[in-house]
């Protein structure tokens, strides 16, 4: 035992993020009953580097959660960082519909909008933060017990919830969850305990370790990966939806995965904004070069990436590519078709964190361009050429270079509704502010502040991010998006004023407050006396009428809710 002891704790060889063990709770006894469950029984120790024993992964990347009958485990739409092995006991995974929407609240959001909007001024107070209710109270499906990160969401009744439904039973040294936690992807099924139930939850850093040393569960991981994802997506790209059923499985067999950067980007995203705009662009994963032979099809899995192209000593950023997005396809082309070579034009950085998926050029040639329809292949061939003969002095959308730099090293371009304000028409008279106050509780859901790029400010405002970070960890699962529109809420009932959202959010946009009665009293604990708090953030005006009130109360055009992922809307309004 102490020589385990010996290899896991010197500073020297211990990774950084092992100063935070996920649990202080994880003994050596316990890691080693631990490995004797699959899939840890499974994987050699011997084949694990000295700096990474199979042992101090678990023991710091690791933690024992105890489960009661009903408890939901990850539920359908959540983002987890998380992967499950069931120790003792099992689990139910509910194949169906998701039916763990239905929150400890009671009956759910309104979608009727005018309801919602008559309701919001029938209960209008003098005071700011003003709450009906504090904590969540029981439904027929769903409670809620415990506090903080113990906080347990559950189905009050199984057998009538699931009556006529299908589950599938996971039982001990089963695994689950590891494809969404290493993608930060959205979970696709609710899992929840049936009975009393240990599990071990593995946080990503130790999934991805064990996946790159462990050639077994590398396999195991990444053959479902190819089974229950990667034909899906493919299906969603245009230029593989045409393809058959075999051509997909045969085209998923040879795509290799790659990942560049830190999947918790997030964590250091404010030190890495003070860097000089080269040492940034030099800090971020290099993927391809411009110059670089063009040997695959690189398709964005998810997270971003950023293009820039050589200029004088340094590089220029022309755009950014985002989750479905292709790069490669137009040189691939021009060279299939015999046209002079062409090199890849850009290059290629992950920002912050990407996963890519390379087809083989051979794929793209026999399975893409040579069924491609003549028109489609020539803009392809032209726009490629077009590409090498010109360089413009503009980003590759046209955008001015300077706004497009701002927006890539902000990361605004993580936004679905990013709040742009043009101060050359804001006269700032607050009407915007007032707006939103008057919506929510007395309170702005928003600052108006931000960077500035020129003219242009991003304000302090939800951007409901396509990489949502601020979705992970959250206890009760308050925080999540809304179908289909996708906007992300906070159920105000079921927050426990953790702020664990708030902790996550990189760009400040997640507010604690404390909340009153309707005599404007602060509401306080009574176990510690002290003022409960709530986490706030704009919801886009959901479910009243008109959309954002600030948006619409702004008498002189000069603020709009932009997605980054419709860059030509954002130069149009830019351009006005």
């Amino acid at each position: 035992m102490g020589e385990l002891t010996q290899q896991i704790n010197p500073r020297s060889l211990q990774p950084q993020r092992w100063d935070a063990p996920f649990s202080v709770e994880m003994t050596t006894d316990t890691v080693a009953r631990v490995m004797q469950y699959p899939p840890f029984s499974e994987m050699d120790p011997a084949g694990f580097p000295p700096r990474l024993p199979l042992q101090g992964i678990l023991k710091n990347d690791s933690r024992i959660r105890r489960y009661k009958a009903g408890d939901i485990v990850v539920r359908e739409g959540e983002h987890g960082t998380s992967a499950f092995v069931i120790l003792s006991g099992s689990v139910r995974v509910d194949t169906g519909p998701d039916i763990s929407k239905a929150t400890p609240a009671g009956s759910g959001r309104s979608k009727n909008k005018i309801i919602n909007t008559l309701r919001s001024w029938w209960q209008k107070t003098d005071y700011p933060e003003y709450r009906a209710k504090v904590r969540a109270t029981e439904n027929d499906v769903l409670g809620l017990r415990g506090f903080d990160s113990e906080a347990r969401v559950f189905f009050k009744d199984v057998e009538s919830a699931f009556k006529g439904r299908t589950t599938i039973e996971l039982n001990s040294g089963e695994m689950f969850g590891e494809i969404a936690s290493l993608s930060r992807s959205e979970r696709t099924t609710t899992v929840f305990a049936d009975g009393e139930a240990e599990v071990l939850e593995i946080r990503w850093q130790g999934l991805r370790d064990m996946r790159k040393w462990a050639k077994t569960f590398r396999e195991r991981v990444d053959d479902l990966y190819r089974k229950n994802r990667l034909q899906t997506q493919l299906k969603k790209s245009p230029i593989f939806s045409h393809l058959s059923e075999q051509s997909l499985t045969e085209l998923t067999a040879i795509i290799e995965f790659e990942s560049y950067g830190d999947f918790d980007w997030y964590i250091t995203y404010r030190d890495k904004n003070v860097l000089p705009p080269t040492e940034l662009i030099n800090s971020e994963p290099l993927i391809v070069s411009e110059g670089d032979y063009p040997d695959s099809l690189i398709l964005i899995s998810s997270g971003f990436v950023r293009l820039s192209t050589v200029e004088n000593h340094g590089h220029r950023t022309t755009g950014y590519l985002g989750q479905g997005s292709v790069y490669g396809l137009e040189e691939l082309a021009s060279n299939w078709s015999g046209s002079p070579f062409q090199p890849l034009r850009n290059t290629l950085r992950a920002i912050g964190y990407a996963d890519i998926l390379r087809v083989p050029a051979k794929a793209v040639e026999d399975l893409i361009l040579s069924e491609m329809p003549d028109i489609e292949l020539q803009a392809l061939i032209t726009s490629s050429e077009g590409a090498k003969r010109t360089k413009s002095e503009d980003s590759e959308t046209g955008m001015e270079p300077g706004m497009m730099e701002f927006l890539v090293e902000r990361r605004y371009m993580n936004g679905t509704a990013t709040m742009v304000i043009d101060l050359d028409r804001c006269v700032r008279c607050d009407e915007c502010v007032n707006a939103c106050a008057v919506s929510h509780n007395n309170n702005p859901r928003f600052n108006r502040h931000g960077h500035r790029h020129d003219h242009y400010m991003v304000a302090n405002a939800c951007m409901h991010c396509a990489d949502p970070v601020c979705l992970i960890g959250c206890p009760t699962g308050a925080i999540g998006r809304l179908p289909p529109t996708g906007e992300i809420v906070i159920d105000d009932v079921t927050c426990i004023g953790c702020s664990t959202c708030a902790d996550a959010c990189p760009y400040d946009n997640i507010r604690m407050v404390e909340i009153r009665n309707r005599n404007g009293e602060m509401i306080v604990d009574q176990d510690t006396n002290l003022p409960i708090q709530k986490a706030t953030k704009c919801d886009l005006c959901e479910g009243q009428l008109g959309g954002p009130a600030c948006q619409r109360a702004c008498p002189h055009d000069a603020l709009t809710r932009v997605n980054m992922g419709e860059l030509p809307k954002l130069e149009a309004w830019l351009d006005r």
